[in-house]
């Protein structure tokens, strides 16, 4: 979303947010810049959202990780198939059913779910509910919950040549120190962003086999990474993009409207009217249509991309991330 017609609108957004307001009822402060008390509150909901696995048996199973393997945690029972080890039957289930089935547990070596974190100042602006920055905090939150609720060790990491990445760890300890960095990158732009596709090449150095990446970024961010690059992560790991989006860039009203321009204290001023038919198609083509554009590339490159609104429930790209791709 940058070059040609669409420059002057994509600058006025990323430099406007000191003159946008909450939505009406919303704490300001909690809508413009997340807090770790309302990061730790996410817990509940992203364990009520967890999946809940089932064997072909249609029995209820305990929410694992997607690894299966031959370690010591019980993970869920299938039917038995020529091959499977006479040891690992489950006795119970054949003789409640009839008919063979064979125990499953976790693998033993825990999986690495890495956040990705894009920290471009185009984040730093909302008009509905709170910033997207902020709904970024709020999804990597619930990811980093119930990255730790399925077992995983989860780490974070953002495009940067100075800040070290937060370093993997599971349980309650590694979901606090990811949302605890959460905070930090997202209550102010940080001064040092290299760009998300610095991350991602940092992000592919980190993952191994098995792992999960979760990207959090602008949808610009996301669209200027080569599209070369996006596929070689996916070729090797499951990756999610969440890109963050506003009511207003999505579908603005077709009246005239005033942005801030020009960067913080500048004063400057620009004028658009979104009611013209020219104007309303640049403007669309800068967002709505680029959005749109930029999901199916990814998709096309064995990304699950989803659009998160800043009005929506921080939870809602859940159900994109993990359906049938």
């Amino acid at each position: 979303m940058s070059g040609g017609p669409a420059t002057g609108v994509t600058g006025a957004r990323a430099s406007g947010a000191e003159g946008t307001r909450a939505a009406p009822g919303v704490d300001a402060s909690g809508g413009i810049a997340p807090s770790l008390d309302e990061l730790n509150a996410l817990m509940s909901l992203a364990i009520a959202r967890g999946r809940v696995r089932h064997g072909t048996s249609g029995l209820r199973a305990q929410a694992t990780s997607a690894l299966r393997g031959r370690g010591m945690e019980y993970a869920e029972s299938r039917a038995y198939a020529i091959g499977d080890d006479a040891r690992h039957i489950d006795w119970r289930l054949t003789a409640r059913s009839g008919k063979p089935h064979t125990k499953l547990y976790q693998a033993e070596r825990e999986r690495l779910s890495l956040l990705l974190v894009d920290t471009a100042p185009a984040l730093y602006f909302g008009t509905r509910v709170r910033f997207k920055s902020v709904q970024a905090a709020r999804a990597g939150a619930i990811a980093a919950w119930r990255a730790v609720a399925d077992g995983d060790r989860v780490a974070a990491l953002r495009g940067s040549e100075q800040e070290p990445p937060v370093p993997a760890a599971g349980g309650v300890r590694g979901a606090l120190r990811v949302l605890d960095a959460l905070v930090r990158w997202y209550e102010r732009p940080p001064g040092d962003d290299a760009g998300l596709a610095v991350g991602l090449g940092h992000a592919a150095r980190l993952l191994r086999s098995g792992s999960r990446l979760l990207v959090l970024a602008d949808p610009a961010s996301a669209a200027a990474v080569p599209a070369e690059r996006w596929a070689a992560v996916a070729a090797r790991h499951q990756v999610v993009a969440v890109l963050l989006t506003d009511p207003l860039e999505m579908s603005p009203p077709r009246a005239a409207l005033s942005f801030a321009s020009g960067g913080p204290g500048r004063g400057g001023r620009l004028e658009l009217d979104l009611g013209d038919a020219a104007q309303r198609r640049r403007w669309d083509g800068a967002f709505a249509d680029a959005v749109a554009f930029t999901v199916a590339t990814l998709a096309a490159r064995g990304v699950r991309a989803v659009a998160l609104s800043t009005d929506a429930s921080s939870d809602a790209w859940l159900a994109a991330a993990e359906g049938p791709h």
